[in-house]
């Protein structure tokens, strides 16, 4: 039997901060408490996190790992290299892939291809399209983590726009519905407006205008009006806007409610002041918009009518990053660098270390029903991240770990460092160092 004892770290956990050992045997956490009162025997590895935090590890409900089809970006074993050494120990990975996963059938090829070459823990969302109702129905709850919406086209258009087939999957789906809303109609007139001025050289910073706002807004109004009609189980991906804030509740507990929303790490870091500076590093579908709505995010986090944090993260080479406005993917790579950038803001007093806790580990396990994860608790997956919260490091090309090779961080310098990262109790990454021969699991959902 495989055991380490973690002494004397701060542990962050249901809203609460202190002093412990933690012990893990195999894949579980086994003890929680003083290490006087465990039996421990004496050849076990200790861990001293005097002056460090555990968490449990994060819990990303939005990437896009880009296997297979587009691997060119990245792939399931790049992405997650660089997720483990961000504290990541799950991820729910997106449908818009080559092949799409549209069908049963491709998403058992995706479980596959996670059980041979992922370092941490995998779902995949089975996408709804314009004509796979069937699939959607065929979806085992316990086995999927949610079925993707495209109220908007982006990366891989995979758009839902035949209402018919809107209100029918509205109508049946039991499982959690997870939304991309960008009105469709308002973001190709506002294209056409300014490729009249501009032709295909629209200048960067206007992308919060052609993806604007108001596009956004509509959407996710219709969306919710569809939930609230048909009682659906409906999940909001990256909100982007103040004006959404309205359209959630913070009333019931998360358990109890029916809409529910996830903000991304850049639209809490960045704003559209940004744009002169980064460029098409921030081009993000729903776009980066203006300095009030990423403080009414952050606002909304603070008074959780935000339910999670994630990244979307979506890389794409910086030969198509740099290319005109039109012929530029929308995405960049996020998962390494996500807990750090929420720590800066813990260190800038924006949010409390439980807050961030909450909305990027617990939250995901609470609203996804992820069956013994997400919590440092007894009997739990030893899923955790130790963290040095005062060893500032800088960005650079040369400790980035995705396959693209840049971030939009880069030059960014972080107060907290992740340094060491459990994945069901075993070491994945270690100071610098990855275990590149341990696979995760795939998650369970108590539905």
């Amino acid at each position: 039997m495989s055991q380490v004892l973690i002494h004397n770290a701060t542990i962050i956990n249901e809203g609460n901060s202190f002093r412990s050992d933690l012990l893990i045997k195999d894949e579980y956490i086994s003890a929680i408490g003083s290490r006087e009162q465990m039996q421990i025997p004496a050849n076990i590895r200790v861990i001293d996190a005097s002056g460090l935090l555990l968490i449990p590890g994060v819990i990303d409900d939005q990437v896009h790992f880009r296997e297979p089809g587009l691997t060119h970006k990245g792939d399931i074993f790049s992405e997650t290299r660089a997720a483990a050494a961000g504290g990541i120990t799950s991820f729910m990975d997106m449908p818009n892939t080559i092949p799409q996963t549209v069908t049963i059938e491709a998403l058992a090829c995706k479980n596959k291809l996670a059980m041979d070459k992922s370092l941490i823990n995998y779902s995949f969302y089975l996408g709804a399209t314009n004509n796979n109702l069937r699939e959607v129905l065929r979806a085992e709850p316990k086995e999927i983590c949610g079925i993707k919406l495209f109220l908007g086209s982006s990366t891989g258009n995979m758009l839902v726009d035949n209402e018919t087939i809107l209100r029918e999957i509205f109508r049946w789906t039991t499982m959690i519905i997870a939304a991309h809303c960008e009105d469709e109609q308002i973001i190709r007139k506002n294209s056409e407006i300014f490729r009249q001025k501009y032709g295909e050289d629209i200048p960067i910073k206007m992308h919060p205008m052609i993806r604007s706002r108001e596009a956004c807004f509509k959407s996710s109004s219709y969306a919710v009006k569809l939930a609230k009609e048909y009682n659906t189980r409906l999940h909001i991906l990256h909100l982007s806007t103040a004006d959404e804030m309205k359209l959630f509740s913070n009333e019931l507990p998360l358990e109890q409610r029916k809409i529910t929303g996830e903000v991304c790490v850049h639209h809490l870091w960045f704003d559209d002041s940004d744009y002169e500076k980064s460029g098409n590093t921030i081009k993000w579908n729903p776009a980066i918009k203006t300095r009030f709505d990423r403080d009414s995010l952050l606002d909304g986090v603070r008074r959780d009518l935000i339910d999670i944090v994630a990244t979307d993260h979506a890389p794409h080479t910086s030969d198509e990053k740099s290319n005109s406005y039109f012929n530029c993917p929308s995405g960049g790579p996020l998962v390494q660098h996500s807990l750090v950038s929420m720590l800066e803001l813990w260190h800038r007093k924006i949010f409390s270390a439980e807050k961030i806790v909450e909305k990027m580990c617990h939250n995901p396990a609470i609203l996804f029903n992820i069956k013994e994860r997400g919590f440092i608790r007894e009997g739990y997956k030893a899923d955790l991240c130790l963290v040095d919260p005062d060893n500032p490091w800088t960005v650079s090309k040369e400790n980035i770990l995705y396959k693209c090779g840049w971030s939009p961080f880069e030059g960014t310098t972080f107060r907290s460092r992740v340094v060491k990262t459990f994945v069901n109790g075993t070491i994945v990454y270690d100071n610098g160092i990855i275990t590149e021969n341990y696979r995760g699991q795939r998650l369970k959902f108590d539905r």
